[in-house]
């Protein structure tokens, strides 16, 4: 028993990032860390002034200090009072230690590193990361000291120091003069890279133009080998500018012995795509004037700064060895009451909960420990004790315990992290941090719609202002437009502020948050209207997808002119689901259903958020188009099973702490934590800067009167081959009245009444003249569940 106790313990002390409380009491450390704090303040101090007073007075105190470099004999060789040094005997021996034998006046920046850690122990504020700015000062010492030995190695060696003229001599001998200032060169450019990160870009267009004169000396110097005929430069000239002839590198001259004794000119033209503007050649355009560049418009566009986000002195997850050894010992003993016995065991300490990860002896059954978890959770006195049993991938049991003192999760510590900053997918967004204290990124591109549920006040809105911002982050204006509606009123009025920068309504909207439901139910509409007209235009583009369709575009592939523009990602946000399904009912429901169907594709992502998670407002078309869903803690398992298909989230401690299903895993998370005021500060940043004249404006949708009461007479008979009809069209994916009479058997005016239906259902799309209607259905499997939640909702 003893040996595994210390296994544990030396797992404890190998983690990375964690602070080790100390034995002796809090107020005692606070002491011993305001007077250290104090002393280094003292210490900077006292070098500059005999630092600047060794620069005038160093000529008369050498002759006072021993050149034996030991303190002792410098102190007994010189009398005190004769020393000129601002700060006496003592700051005229350690300036000569630093200055002339170590680093010269490169020594100033040691006193830079004395008062970095005075301020921060005696003020306890964490001002700069010490580690990093350390080693960069270090760094700089060594360098400034070897490039001024490297200059002014002759001169007195105030400037370099010992350090600095030895070291010159050294590179010179081994490397020469040249040798030894391409090495210091190296060097600072290395130190940038790895710091800063910078990135070295040679100019492409350079080259490109290179390419291009090389290209046209080429065929303007075509050899007249193998007897191949040359179009000459005024026969160019003539082709070109026939508007629907290509340019010389398309033509491909004929050789003298097939021609004809007529002398026919032979010319093969290669079939050109769709042109840009009246007859121009879109390669030639590509080349002449680039990409398209979506954000040229507001081409001064900054994204918000990680300065407007607070940092909380609770950010850093801490250890408590004592805590974690007492909790471990009464997990093993709780289950040696029920004659279970532990081969192995470990903790994860995240900043909410520690997982700790046991192994059972071989022979142990484990649904025997699973069904233990009321058990373990009296014995640890602790609430929100969570079992997973067993974890996947790892062949281990997880035992979830809230930690006595959570730590907060700062929006600014996910944010800032390099996981996120890298993070090249199309629509990033941070969620928190696991329990492994790993920053948790997601894409809502590839979900593509995303449920979040709980309880009140467990960090829903927290959770939504948190997605919305890492967006807000990482997209531009031009890329990305949020439709927000809020029947609250107040949770997300906050984004009001951009509304011309990233906000979309419909343009006789008078607000930019929408809070009336009659708004709401139009905003819907007008979105599907969006995805119809979206969707026509990738069909003209022959493409599948957004990304597809927007990389073409910026290419110059597709003409602006024939209706075809740069779609930015619009995301739906609904704070509260449950208000609008009480009032508006299917007039909702349906068009987010088919929003949630459809619309991923062309840039049209869901982002749902409700407090009642009850079968009435979460239904099954709801869920079967939202596979991505966040649960935060709620009063019961049965609402658990309503949000995630699976018990676990009433379990949960709340403040933010929720599982996420992206599929069939659960993942743990501490959510971030962003603030109103951070909420603010970001929009504000936003707003002060340059914006486009207007909102994105949606397509206008004619309201038509008695609209839902026309629906209702409709799907209130249906016709007996209602469904079958359905299968018909969506197996054969043809909208088309006479379909259903030839494979039905049916009359004219009988399957026009289907046709009806089907459209009032969301089968198939409106009447377009004499194209077969759209079918809104993908397959026959989306179709089968369409059809027993239209049975069901009737």
């Amino acid at each position: 028993m003893a040996k595994k106790s210390n296994t544990f313990k030396n797992t404890t002390q190998k983690k990375k990032n964690k602070t080790v409380k100390f034995p002796y009491p809090k107020k005692s450390t606070e002491k011993i860390t305001k007077i250290l704090g104090l002393f280094f303040l003292m210490i900077s101090l006292f070098l500059f002034f005999a630092f600047t007073s060794f620069l005038f007075t160093w000529k008369f105190d050498q002759s006072l200090i021993s050149d034996s470099g030991a303190i002792t004999n410098s102190f007994n060789a010189i009398k005190p009072h004769l020393a000129r040094n601002w700060a006496g005997v003592v700051g005229a021996f350690f300036s000569h230690l630093f200055i002339c034998r170590w680093f010269g006046i490169s020594s100033y920046l040691f006193i830079a590193i004395f008062f970095l850690y005075g301020f921060k122990l005696l003020f306890e504020i964490k001002v700069l990361k010490l580690r990093k700015y350390v080693t960069s000062i270090l760094f700089f010492i060594f360098w400034f000291s070897s490039v001024l030995g490297f200059l002014f190695h002759k001169s007195v060696g105030l400037l370099a120091g010992g350090f600095g003229v030895n070291s010159q001599f050294w590179l010179k001998g081994v490397l020469g003069s040249f040798g030894a200032a391409i090495f210091l060169l190296f060097a600072i450019i290395v130190y940038f890279i790895v710091v800063f990160n910078i990135k070295i870009n040679f100019p492409e267009d350079i080259f490109q133009k290179f390419k291009n004169l090389g290209k046209l000396k080429d065929e303007s110097l075509v050899e007249d080998t193998d007897e191949i005929e040359i179009i000459d430069k005024n026969q160019e000239e003539e082709i070109t500018d026939e508007p629907n002839l290509k340019t010389q590198e398309e033509f491909h001259p004929k050789s003298d012995e097939k021609k004809e004794s007529d002398d026919i000119d032979f010319q093969i033209e290669k079939v050109q795509e769709q042109d840009i503007g009246n007859g121009g050649n879109k390669k030639e355009l590509f080349e002449e004037i680039g990409e398209y560049d979506p954000r040229l418009d507001l081409s001064n566009y900054k994204h918000p700064t990680i300065e407007l986000l607070k940092e909380y002195e609770e950010d850093e997850v801490k250890i408590d060895e004592v805590e974690l050894q007492e909790r471990k010992e009464l997990i093993v003993q709780t289950l040696r009451n029920y004659a279970i016995e532990i081969d192995k065991i470990k903790a994860s300490v995240g900043s909410t909960i520690t997982l700790y990860e046991i192994v059972p002896v071989a022979g142990v059954r484990i649904s025997k420990i699973k069904n233990l978890e009321d058990d373990i959770a009296l014995s640890l006195s602790a609430l929100g004790i969570r079992i997973i049993a067993p974890i996947p991938g790892r062949g281990t049991i997880g035992i979830e315990v809230p930690n006595t003192k959570p730590e907060i999760v700062s929006i600014k510590s996910v944010i800032n992290s390099s996981k996120f900053r890298d993070a090249d997918s199309e629509l990033p967004f941070v969620l928190g941090k696991t329990i492994s204290n790993e920053v948790y990124i997601a894409d809502l591109a590839k979900m593509p719609h995303l449920l979040i549920a709980g309880a009140t006040g467990q960090g829903k809105s927290v959770g939504l202002n948190v997605v919305i911002a890492s967006l807000l982050y990482k997209k531009h204006p031009a890329q990305l437009k949020f439709v927000l509606v809020d029947p609250k009123k107040v949770e997300l009025s906050l984004f009001q502020n951009i509304e011309n920068h990233f906000l979309a309504k419909l343009p006789d909207n008078k607000d930019s948050i929408i809070t009336d439901i009659s708004q709401v139910v139009d905003t819907l509409h007008s979105l599907t209207a969006e995805m119809d007209l979206r969707y026509q235009l990738l069909k003209n583009a022959k493409v599948k997808n957004i990304v597809e369709y927007n990389s073409k575009f910026v290419s110059r592939k597709l003409n602006p002119n024939n209706g075809h523009k740069y779609l930015p990602y619009i995301i739906l946000v609904i704070d509260e689901l449950a208000d609008l399904m009480m009032t508006a009912g299917k007039e909702v429901e349906m068009p987010i259903a088919r929003l949630a169907q459809l619309a991923r594709a062309i840039g049209i992502h869901l982002i749902i958020a409700t407090q009642r998670p009850s079968v009435n407002i979460i239904t099954g078309t709801i869920k079967a188009n939202f596979p991505a869903r966040i649960a935060f803690k709620v009063s019961a398992a049965v609402d658990s099973r309503t949000i995630l298909d699976s018990k676990g989230a009433e379990q949960l401690v709340g403040r933010g702490d929720m599982l996420f299903s992206s599929g069939s895993d659960l993942t743990r998370i501490q959510c971030a934590f962003i603030d109103t005021p951070e909420v603010e500060e970001i929009v504000n940043f936003i707003s002060k800067q340059q914006s486009y004249s207007s909102p994105h404006f949606l397509p206008e949708v004619k309201s038509e009167g008695g609209t839902s009461d026309g629906l209702e007479d409709i799907l209130d008979d249906l016709d007996a081959h209602f469904e079958d009809a359905a299968r018909v069209i969506v197996q054969n994916q043809q909208g088309s009245t006479s379909l259903l009479q030839r494979r039905l058997k049916l009359g004219y005016n009988r399957a026009g009444r289907i046709i009806d239906q089907l459209e009032s259902a969301g089968v198939v799309g409106p009447f377009e003249g004499s194209k077969a209607r759209a079918v809104l259905i993908p397959d026959e499997y989306a179709l089968e569940q369409f059809l027993n939640d239209f049975r069901n909702n009737r």
